[in-house]
C-alpha cells in the first residue's frame, strides 16, 4: 500500500456511528442517486459538450451546429435528441427550421463550473 493511501486509511478501526447517521440522514434517496449520475452521464461525451458549448451564447439550428462542429447533421440530431430526453436542452419552431438553445441557466453554470475547475 502507497504511503499516501496509508495515511487516508484508519489507524484503528473504530466506527464513528454518529457521523455514518449524519451521512445517511444527508443522503439522497437512490431514484434522486440514479438520476443525478444520469445527469452527469451526459457529460461525458465529447461531442455533447461541444454541442452545449455551442449554444452557450444562444441558439442555434442543427445545420448550424453541424457547420460549426464539422459534423454531419444526422450526428447532431442524434446528440441533440439525447441532450434534449436529459432535459439540457430546448427547442422551437420557425417553420420548417427548428433552433436548439440551452434549456435553463443551469446547464449554462454546470459547464462555467465544469471549466473553472479544470482550468485552477
Amino acid at each position: 500500500m502507497d504511503e499516501e493511501l496509508r495515511g487516508a486509511v484508519c489507524a484503528v478501526h473504530e466506527e464513528h456511528p454518529a457521523m455514518q447517521a449524519a451521512v445517511c440522514e444527508r443522503m439522497p434517496d437512490e431514484d434522486t442517486l440514479y438520476e443525478l449520475a444520469e445527469l452527469y452521464k451526459m457529460f461525458g461525451d465529447s461531442t455533447r459538450i461541444k454541442i452545449l458549448y455551442a449554444l452557450l451564447d444562444g441558439e442555434l439550428c442543427v445545420c448550424d451546429i453541424a457547420g460549426a462542429l464539422s459534423m454531419s447533421m444526422s450526428a447532431i440530431s442524434h446528440q441533440l435528441r439525447v441532450l434534449k430526453q436529459a432535459r439540457l436542452v430546448k427547442y422551437r419552431r420557425e417553420g420548417k427550421t427548428v433552433f436548439y438553445a440551452l434549456a435553463d441557466d443551469h446547464v449554462h453554470e454546470i459547464l462555467a463550473l465544469g471549466f473553472e475547475h479544470i482550468n485552477e
